[in-house]
């Protein structure tokens, strides 16, 4: 059975960035199920999936428009430390929610020192290309369950 909209697949990845080094992977771990055509994976990866079949192995390079998009400047900011004031500040890396005028948004913390706390909003392959290394485990139908409320 081929990969096609309103089927269950799953898959084994490896994500990488345009220098080679892994940004994540599934190997070793429960590989990733999802309905095709619903959205759910970036839009590249799941052009280059439909069709595919259980045992197909592949690579693809994304673009960003078809991957975690463009990178806004605009969601890179700095926070005056004091509005933390005694609250603890995660470390670089860490992550905070932040009250947007569209509501939460997830970020980033970039930088930490005794004046500001740096943050991104941006997803961290924003703007950036990937590759994906893909096996295809599976494909079935989908329930008409998993079709209204989804893999879970």
């Amino acid at each position: 059975m081929e990969i096609a909209d309103r089927r269950v697949a799953t898959l084994h990845f490896k994500l990488s960035d345009a220098e080679g080094r892994q940004i994540t992977s599934t190997q070793g771990r429960k590989p990733l199920t999802y309905i095709h055509g619903t959205g759910s994976i970036a839009r590249g990866l799941e052009n280059a999936l439909a069709g595919k079949q259980a045992g197909d192995q592949f690579e693809v390079t994304v673009p960003p428009e078809e991957g975690f998009g463009k990178h806004y400047p605009e969601l890179v900011q700095t926070i005056p430390r004091a509005q933390f004031a005694g609250e603890q500040v995660p470390a670089v890396g860490g992550k905070l929610v932040a009250q947007t005028a569209r509501g939460p948004l997830d970020v980033v913390v970039t930088s930490v020192d005794d004046e500001a706390i740096g943050v991104d909003g941006n997803h961290p392959l924003a703007g950036k290309p990937f590759k994906a290394s893909v096996e295809v485990l599976e494909v079935r139908l989908a329930t008409p369950e998993e079709l209204q409320f989804g893999i879970g």
